[in-house]
């Protein structure tokens, strides 16, 4: 017999600030097309292959995307699920380095932004999977409201990230090992149980100040109406949610390509143990997988909660 969650029985208790995101990992219906788009154009490493399924990542000792290969796996549109993986690189070069790259392949993109908090180049993967290549502006220089960030949001020109290829004369051989998982931003059904899962049940903060402020300006209070962004500690998100698909969206068929699940990696088994605890209290299932305790948020998103050590 499956039994509701109730999302209303707990209070929020924050997430370990340390908490940070791991690989993310994709159906695909094409593996060689996809492991192609990573590493040629965006200088991915092939970290290793096992017949349907691949780990891709910056050549450090941890993957940053994961394939599985479905035959006959089909684009769905108009469901939750993913919206894009953010992959943040550690400097401004970086960027030019990728933007570069992506001019000099042809490579459609969808567009640049300025968030105050960070630089985006957003582009699709050979699947339609949502990528935002990110570097971050440093903290003390982010904005200090939710408003300030939505107002001086803008569109960043491709010659402003250019101008940074002269910050360093190496050449450029791929993502900098440095190169992690940013972000995730996901397509969800309601908003409402979505903040009691990100942010009563599993900890995550709201940034910028957002929570219990009602925003002023209209601009704000549209945006706030339609997504939710979470946190642990002070980051500027690692998790972006919203509505865009439709208010009752329903969640990708078996045999759609995208996302199979994120991975949340909290510093130790104490608070791994803790997270697990609170989502079984809440009515939520855990299922034990090679990966990490898989659990769904209330639109069926797959997440893995993992820790760094034992």
């Amino acid at each position: 017999m499956n039994v509701e969650p109730n999302l209303n029985t707990l209070e929020h208790v924050a997430i370990n600030c340390t908490t940070r995101l791991g690989h993310v990992h994709y159906t695909v219906a094409n593996l060689d097309r996809q492991i192609a788009f990573y590493r040629d154009i965006l200088g991915f490493k092939l970290h290793w292959r096992n017949d349907a399924s691949a780990g891709l990542g910056a050549g450090g000792k941890e993957d940053l995307l994961r394939f599985t290969e479905l035959a006959n796996a089909r684009r769905t549109r108009g469901t939750t699920g993913l919206y894009h993986t953010a992959f943040l690189v550690p400097t401004r070069w970086d960027l030019a380095q990728l933007l570069k790259r992506i001019a000099e392949t042809r490579t459609r993109i969808q567009g640049m932004s300025n968030h105050g908090t960070h630089h985006a180049i957003y582009l699709p993967d050979a699947e339609g999977n949502g990528i935002e290549l990110a570097w971050d502006f440093p903290q003390d220089q982010w904005p200090k409201s939710f408003e300030e960030m939505l107002q001086n949001n803008r569109g960043l020109a491709p010659e402003e990230v250019f101008s940074s290829l002269d910050d360093r004369s190496a050449e450029w051989e791929g993502l900098d090992p440095a190169t992690k998982v940013g972000h995730v931003h996901l397509h969800v059904s309601q908003l409402p149980p979505t903040k009691r899962f990100y942010y009563d049940i599993l900890g995550f903060e709201l940034p910028f100040d957002t929570k219990g402020v009602a925003p002023t300006s209209r601009m704000a209070q549209q945006f706030t109406e339609s997504a939710i962004f979470f946190a642990a500690g002070s980051y500027h998100h690692h998790i972006g949610t919203n509505v865009w698909q439709g208010v009752g969206a329903p969640p990708p068929p078996a045999d759609a390509t995208g996302l199979r699940y994120f991975t949340i990696v909290v510093p130790n088994k104490t608070e791994l143990d803790r997270l697990i605890e609170r989502t079984k209290e809440a009515g939520i299932a855990v299922e034990q997988t090679a990966d990490g305790m898989l659990v769904r948020d209330p639109a069926q998103n797959g997440m893995v909660l993992t820790s760094e050590t034992e």
